[in-house]
């Protein structure tokens, strides 16, 4: 099944890892990609010492997408298709019983991925991995292909009063 966690409230990512370490836990291996990703995050530290997860992100953080370049916007297109293509064989080869896809939606709204590896993706069905998508301004073409869909809404945060994201809270 495909599971979506969205909308402008915190706690994406942290669903999404937190299913990760549940399916590791019984056993199961997971695909964890980041996209858009490319800096130091505390989720890292955890995920990597686990030998049922293997991650698949950017080696350079390219940071905010109003500041890149057209060559950085380029060379992450390309970083996001490789991690596809990754992806795309572990399914061909049931290498996985689950597939993280944390911030997936940005790419989307921004054409920093192919569509159709991505729509490849989404159509396993029921003999493929679980998929599970994170991102704000969900497209309908990930929503539509959803089978759980959890809206997280932001009520009130820190940032609202200036505090900056912290280490090991929010990254």
């Amino acid at each position: 099944m495909i599971h979506l966690y969205t909308g402008d409230g915190k706690g994406k990512t942290t669903a999404a890892v937190g299913l990760a370490v549940r399916a590791a836990g019984r056993g199961r291996k997971v695909y964890f990609a980041q996209f858009m990703k490319g800096g130091d995050t505390g989720e890292l530290h955890v995920l990597q010492a686990l030998p049922q997860i293997q991650i698949l992100r950017s080696d350079k953080n390219y940071g905010f997408y109003d500041s890149m370049s057209w060559e950085d916007k380029r060379e992450l297109t390309d970083v996001h298709n490789a991690i596809l293509d990754r992806l795309l064989a572990a399914v061909e080869k049931r290498a996985c019983n689950m597939i993280v896809l944390d911030e997936v939606t940005y790419p989307v709204k921004w054409n920093l991925l192919d569509l159709k590896k991505l729509e490849r993706l989404l159509a396993v069905g029921e003999d493929g991995p679980e998929l599970v998508l994170t991102g704000r301004d969900c497209a309908d073409i990930l929503a539509d292909a959803a089978d759980y869909v959890t809206e997280m809404r932001c009520v009130r945060h820190p940032y609202q009063k200036g505090v900056q994201a912290r280490e090991g809270i929010e990254f």
